[in-house]
């Protein structure tokens, strides 16, 4: 049994490492491509090592500082205001649906759940946002109709809040005198870091990598999010070389269009990968909570 065990640990890990390296490869090309120069991945392609070293696409990306580090700036506030405010109305919608003494609980329930199989589509967004919220060209576009639009956040939280925070211990919170908000704030919530910080992960991401409200909301330069501004720089250099005329073709073959879009792309994603780590703890918590006793 032990040799079977020591057998099934050994293989586990070997497993884990391969994907764990399949992972990894795609990350290490993109940084790669974006340190090669442009004549090299036009005659050889992309490879894991720079055949001809260049930070000619950081250069290029360098002389636009000024906006990028704007729309870090416009990323950075709707990221860390959009996360908390999210967590914080899923919390607050979870809990009472967690409470079998919540009225109506069942037909709420089945109201977030009726979120995630039907959407209104793009066109009456739209026209709730710009005709009754009067959001567009305003920070707040790019936060708004980004909240409570999963329902299975909430549904996640509500479970982790019924199988995890123990019914006794509300109920002696109560007892001395705790009201919901109270036992929320001090009892229920101290004990949901997991969750909290797995929902927290993904509200981030999600913030972090739109680039779709800012498309249909923003038009304003001094607005855009750092995923919008890497997509227009990058609409930008695929018109420049699709339409400019014979003889600046040749100085066009010369900017680092590829390495530009990998470039690009390591910039947008480098914040999260960096932020993975701390959260790492709690995510894998709280996803496991979620899988076994959901």
């Amino acid at each position: 049994m032990k040799n079977e065990s020591r057998g099934l640990t050994w293989f586990s890990h070997i497993m884990m490492l391969l994907f764990a390296i399949v992972s990894i490869v795609p990350f290490v090309l993109l940084i790669s491509a974006s340190f090669t120069d442009q004549s090299e991945i036009i005659a050889n392609g992309y490879s894991f090592f720079p055949h001809k070293f260049s930070t000619t696409a950081y250069e290029y990306l360098y002389q636009r500082g000024g906006d990028i580090a704007r729309a870090y700036g416009v990323t950075v506030f709707v990221t860390v205001v959009g996360t908390a405010t999210g967590v914080a109305m899923t919390a607050l919608l979870a809990y009472p649906l967690s409470r079998i003494v919540t009225p109506h609980r069942n037909l709420i329930m089945f109201i977030v759940f009726f979120t995630m199989l039907f959407h209104g589509g793009l066109v009456p967004s739209y026209l709730v946002f710009t005709q009754l919220f009067h959001i567009k060209n305003t920070i707040w576009a790019l936060i708004v109709p980004g909240l409570l639009m999963n329902g299975f956040y909430v549904m996640m939280m509500r479970t982790f809040f019924q199988t995890t925070i123990p019914s006794a211990l509300i109920e002696s919170a109560q007892i001395d005198g705790a009201g919901e908000y109270r036992t929320l704030w001090s009892i229920v919530i101290p004990l949901s870091a997991p969750i909290l910080a797995t929902i927290g992960l993904f509200e981030c991401i999600m913030y972090w990598n739109d680039w779709q409200l800012g498309m249909v909301y923003i038009t304003d330069p001094k607005l855009f999010s750092i995923q919008n501004l890497l997509n227009r720089i990058m609409q930008d250099i695929q018109y420049l070389t699709s339409n400019m005329g014979s003889e600046a073709n040749d100085a066009m073959q010369q900017m680092p269009t590829d390495s530009v879009k990998m470039a690009i792309a390591v910039i947008g994603v480098l914040p999260i990968l960096v932020a993975y780590p701390f959260f790492q703890k709690y995510f894998i918590k709280g996803i496991m909570i979620g899988a076994v006793k959901g």
